[in-house]
């Protein structure tokens, strides 16, 4: 009876059918299709988040200037009191404002450059701009434009005091947007009129 039974399901055996088959290939590429969009969402957020920060990199280092030749330090009486250097903007950026504060004696620039050597900081140092060449008249340092930045140190709301033989000193200016330029620098063995501190 078992014998004949098993004859029986072996008779009636009967494979997947193709209607099975496709059903089981939609279920697989939709569930793949599911993953598949994740996955790339994922990926197209991330390189988006990506192209952001590359694009801020990018408007930072346009925003940026850099020195053009020597920084120039002026002295009198054994003691430097003013420096001066030409500035341009690079990789042809966006324009930077060096236009000067309100007036009334401060200093409050909208570009700030501060002055810090080993026993003084000054936050916001007076300073004053000279355009030379190309120039359409505004304060801002545009493509093709230099200006020459003097810094004063005898400023008497933001005084620079005591400066002389071997001190070594920084300038940073720190425009709205941007990148900061540092100028760090020391001075030679005996102060002269002019020191060209390249």
């Amino acid at each position: 009876m078992l014998k004949g039974l098993y004859r029986t399901l072996r008779r009636d055996e009967r494979g997947i059918t193709g209607l099975e088959t496709a059903i089981i290939l939609i279920a697989f590429v939709v569930v793949a299709s599911v993953f598949a969009y994740t996955v790339l969402s994922a990926g197209i957020f991330s390189s988006q988040k990506g192209q952001e920060a590359v694009y801020a990199g990018l408007e930072e280092a346009r925003a940026s200037m850099s020195v053009k030749g020597s920084l120039f330090a002026y002295g009198t009486g054994g003691n430097v009191t003013s420096v001066s250097f030409a500035l341009l903007n690079t990789m042809k950026g966006q324009a930077i404002d060096l236009t000067p504060g309100g007036g009334n004696g401060t200093t409050d620039n909208v570009t700030v450059i501060s002055y810090t050597d080993e026993s003084q900081h000054v936050a916001d140092v007076a300073w004053s701009t000279t355009f030379v060449g190309v120039n359409n008249g505004d304060n801002l340092l545009e493509n093709e434009e230099q200006v020459i930045i003097t810094v004063d140190f005898t400023d008497a709301d933001a005084p620079v005091t005591g400066l002389g033989i071997y001190d070594s000193f920084v300038i940073s200016v720190k425009p709205v947007t941007g990148a900061v330029l540092v100028l760090e620098r020391t001075l030679p063995g005996r102060i002269d009129a002019v020191m060209d501190l390249n």
